[in-house]
């Protein structure tokens, strides 16, 4: 994570807590280039410290999570692929990274939905996509919503677990997981 975004967040957290938290990562996943890996680290980190209180502080990353994808979907929903080709490029949103999720979410079907947390900048383009192929609700929710909770749990939990060491633990787990999903992609 940047010096300057570190900067930004900490003190929304400190003014308000839970509710930053959620809102910096539904606008993150809906898409704000925010670095949501070191966030949830950074969470994690700060649990272990006694900073932030667990539960809410999980309940906000996971539902803003939850709340950004679907937005995303609602979006991918109603304008289909229309967005992308009119303003795509405005929001960074361009066309071959747009075919690149639409393969990626044709290849891998509903679990790109959950895979798609775990590889920065897919995650932000999945439930966009879903929506564009319009994918039913119901489907979409169990997929997203279970890989939100995974995606969110898995990394504050490295960073509760490994908050003497956090900087090393990401660096560690971003090489793995990167490695992971090369073999899936």
């Amino acid at each position: 994570m940047s010096l300057s975004a570190l900067d930004y967040f900490l003190p929304w957290l400190n003014h308000y807590g839970s509710l930053a938290i959620f809102v910096w990562f539904a606008l993150g996943i809906f898409a704000l280039p925010i670095p949501e890996e070191s966030l949830l680290l950074l969470l994690g980190f700060l649990m272990a410290k006694g900073k932030l209180l667990i539960v809410p502080s999980l309940f906000a990353a996971y539902v803003g999570s939850c709340c950004g994808i679907t937005g995303s979907y609602g979006l991918g929903r109603a304008t289909g692929h229309y967005l992308t080709q009119s303003w795509g490029r405005y929001i960074g949103l361009t066309e071959k990274r747009y075919r690149a999720a639409h393969n990626w979410f044709e290849r891998f079907g509903k679990w790109a939905l959950v895979m798609g947390y775990f590889i920065p900048g897919v995650r932000h383009l999945t439930g966009y996509v879903a929506g564009a192929l319009k994918l039913p609700f119901r489907h979409f929710a169990v997929f997203a919503y279970s890989g939100a909770f995974f995606w969110v749990s898995l990394f504050i939990g490295i960073g509760y677990l490994f908050h003497n060491h956090w900087h090393s633990a990401a660096e560690a787990l971003h090489t793995q997981i990167s490695l992971l999903l090369k073999t899936f992609v």
